[in-house]
């Protein structure tokens, strides 16, 4: 009897523990990124159990941001969309450190791909992105905005 007890508990202790790293790794990667160029920037946050990012700032020369839209999508009802708050990252969902499933939007090219993150540094997010099988892919690094 005290032998199944403590299964039970020993596999309660592990849930609670897995449920907190994964609470864990998603603090760490909430915040405002920017990208690699640094023209944008991208916050990161929750929403339900996955993690979304949307486009808060751009950078520009000539114009207002508020009226950019996103004109080289390959949608053309999307066009007229601003980019401005744009979610540019969705459906991320985190397994065995790193956040998987999700699809990026690449504003400058109009075309979305299948992405993964992962945390390199405190203030380094690795983003992978792929069309189809993740073997071909193309791997970009975001730095923290500091406050």
């Amino acid at each position: 009897m005290k032998t199944s007890q403590f299964a039970l508990m020993s596999i309660f202790v592990l849930f609670v523990g897995l449920e907190s790293a994964e609470a864990q790794s998603k603090a760490k990667i909430i915040g405002v990124w920017f990208n690699t160029d640094k023209t944008a920037q991208i916050e990161i946050m929750e929403n339900d159990d996955q993690l979304i990012g949307k486009l808060i700032w751009i950078k520009h020369v000539d114009g207002d941001t508020e009226t950019f839209t996103d004109v080289v999508n390959s949608d053309a009802s999307l066009r007229d969309r601003p980019l401005m708050g744009l979610t540019i990252l969705e459906g991320l969902q985190y397994k065995d450190g790193i956040w998987s499933d999700g699809k990026i939007y690449d504003p400058k090219s109009g075309i979305s791909y299948n992405c993964e993150l992962q945390l390199k540094k405190k203030d380094i997010l690795e983003i992978k992105g792929f069309l189809g099988e993740s073997w071909v892919s193309r791997t970009v690094e975001w730095n923290r905005v500091k406050k």
